[in-house]
């Protein structure tokens, strides 16, 4: 499903190495500019904001890019599963942490913030902890997973043009709930922690 998509940590890796080198300003007609995918109204891109941790209920899992959104989809209806069986309450968008990346997969954490810790602690895949906190910078993309690519074009030329370093993570934030809501109508929030 996401064969043309580039795997965020690489894609941030590529970009740490680019902006460490002496590559000179990005000429004007190249700069990156927010994508535009039918929004009537501007979405923040690159604007910096500072992550506050939160209490999650996450999975951890591994994917192929192949079948991506169908494993991440699967692993927050489990994540439901357990708040639901727990009295559970979501405290804020579901999102993925791509904890590790290569050119045939990725390793994440796809959870759900909750206001307090379960009286019973998950076991297995499932985990309570925090969800990333820190200085990062906030890119929107509205449209199906798939569309995401020209997103992830957009950062990488936007981190280039600034010469910033992104830490070795990634978080996409759904504020719309991909469990329930078309695959072509999804708006997330991506967050990208940088040095």
């Amino acid at each position: 499903m996401l064969r043309l998509r580039k795997p965020p940590l690489m894609l941030l890796a590529a970009l740490t190495l680019v902006a460490a080198s002496a590559l000179g300003p990005t000429p004007a007609s190249s700069q990156a500019a927010a994508p535009q995918t039918g929004a009537e109204t501007a979405d923040p891109f690159g604007e910096e904001v500072t992550l506050s941790p939160k209490t999650i209920v996450y999975l951890k899992g591994q994917a192929n890019w192949d079948s991506a959104y169908d494993t991440l989809v699967e692993a927050f209806k489990t994540v439901n599963a357990f708040l639901d069986k727990h009295s559970l309450k979501a405290d804020g968008p579901k999102m993925t942490v791509y904890t590790s990346t290569d050119d045939t997969g990725f390793q994440f954490q796809a959870g759900v913030p909750i206001a307090e810790e379960p009286k019973e602690l998950p076991s297995g895949d499932i985990s309570v902890g925090k969800s990333p906190a820190g200085r990062a910078l906030k890119f929107v993309h509205r449209g199906s997973y798939d569309a995401m690519d020209a997103t992830y074009d957009a950062i990488t030329n936007y981190l280039d043009e600034k010469k910033l370093e992104a830490k070795d993570l990634f978080v996409e934030q759904y504020i719309t709930d991909p469990v329930t809501t078309a695959e072509d109508q999804l708006v997330v929030e991506v967050y990208v922690p940088i040095k």
